[in-house]
């Protein structure tokens, strides 16, 4: 039976032959493998053993102080913590707590510390708000509700601008080729498609600042704020972005006072320590059916609050980011790409028409528009300079204009 000795100096593990071992054969085994006195010793189950200062406040903890009484007694298993105080100077054997490094330094309790993965809720985003344009978000939501009925998944990347105070603007979603079921989401990203929205974003000022994705009815009834799913997908994501105040923005249904159901925007930040948990690997990333969702598995453990454990509520790695609105500069009405109707050069044509009346620059002043475009424009030059355009809503050259009209005439 295995028995983990926390103390001042760490955790130290013993094994027990025997399951029905007294205090006193514990102590026993603590004076033959760590080497202090059964005199010296103070055990208990509570961890405010380790907080006593003095031998007064030591020796209140009383309840393994019977020698005779079995471990078992006290609800110890196989693989349970029990706290030691003692007041004899010692040094720890063993590759975790000898000297580290080439020069043989001796590890401090900060070090020790250090060492272990703790988990703990951040309280402070690095994203001070995000906030959205109306229409974006309007058109994200439309369809995912309208549509998809909140049936199957759908996800989109976030752009716009991040402002030195930390808050976060996004101006248009770029929904990727993409497949969504009941409980997951898979894009399946075309690397020269995104090409051409970071150029569009560049010509625009803008970059990729988030992730934005469903959740279904079905997970509704469910008690998660994210699965463990979309902790690792949301993660990876926020990862692969290296952008400090990157947010990630969940749309689901929630029940009115009415008891019908309104669209709902949440959004968050993908805590520091889950960032660096994901990239250094620690995370399981082959999740059978039979993982709570709400939790997030470990390949080793790490300390929540004093408990060393594998899983970990999603919750603690979600740090709340406050949503406001915009009018943003582009509009959201041009046929969105990737969805279940193919945009086409048709609706390059009514679109042009619908908005004959105002200047060019603002007919094109769509993202959905220019990613059509781009597909005959070049994305070295052709496709920042009319994004660029659009951003300072300047004249469009003579002869854009004329292939984008030539485009829509063909349809």
């Amino acid at each position: 039976m295995l028995i983990r000795i926390r103390s001042r100096e760490g955790l130290e593990r013993l094994t027990l032959d025997n399951p029905h071992a007294t205090i006193s054969q514990l102590k026993t085994l603590i004076q033959q493998h760590l080497h202090i006195p059964i005199s010296s010793q103070t055990l208990s189950t509570n961890q405010n053993l380790l907080l006593a200062k003095t031998p007064a406040d030591i020796a209140r903890f009383t309840d393994m102080s019977d020698p005779q009484t079995p471990i078992a007694a006290l609800g110890l298993t196989h693989g349970s913590i029990v706290y030691l105080a003692h007041d004899t100077q010692r040094t720890v054997s063993g590759p975790t707590f000898s000297p580290a490094g080439s020069f043989g330094r001796k590890m401090t309790m900060d070090d020790l510390i250090a060492k272990q993965m703790r988990i703990t809720r951040q309280e402070t985003p690095h994203c001070e708000s995000v906030s959205f344009d109306r229409d974006a978000a309007n058109a994200f939501q439309h369809y995912v509700n309208e549509t998809l009925v909140f049936a199957v998944k759908r996800g989109g990347f976030m752009y716009g601008t991040v402002a030195d105070d930390g808050a976060v603007r996004v101006d248009f979603i770029y929904e990727p080729p993409q497949q969504g079921t009941e409980e997951n989401l898979i894009l399946m990203r075309d690397t020269d498609e995104e090409r051409l929205v970071d150029a569009i974003a560049m010509g625009l000022g803008m970059r990729r600042v988030g992730f934005i994705f469903t959740q279904t009815i079905s997970q509704n009834k469910k008690d998660y704020t994210m699965s463990n799913g979309e902790v690792l997908q949301a993660v990876e994501l926020h990862g692969e972005s290296g952008l400090k105040e990157w947010v990630t923005a969940v749309v689901k249904l929630k029940v009115n006072e009415d008891g019908g159901a309104d669209v709902h925007f949440e959004a968050f930040q993908m805590s520091d320590v889950c960032v660096r948990l994901f990239k250094e690997g620690w995370f399981e990333t082959d999740i059978g059916e039979e993982v709570d969702p709400k939790l997030s598995r470990m390949k080793k453990d790490v300390v929540v609050g004093v408990k060393d454990t594998r899983e970990v509520d999603n919750d603690f790695f979600l740090v709340l980011v406050k949503i406001l609105d915009h009018q943003g500069p582009l509009s959201s009405t041009f046929p969105i790409e990737n969805r279940i109707t193919q945009v086409t050069m048709r609706a390059l044509k009514n679109h042009l028409d619908r908005a004959k009346n105002l200047p060019f620059v603002k007919r094109i002043s769509d993202f959905h528009l220019l990613l059509l475009l781009s597909r005959f424009l070049d994305i070295n030059s052709d496709v920042p300079a009319l994004a660029e355009c659009v951003q300072t809503q300047s004249a469009v050259p003579e002869g854009y204009q004329l292939l984008i009209e030539s485009l829509a005439s063909a349809s």
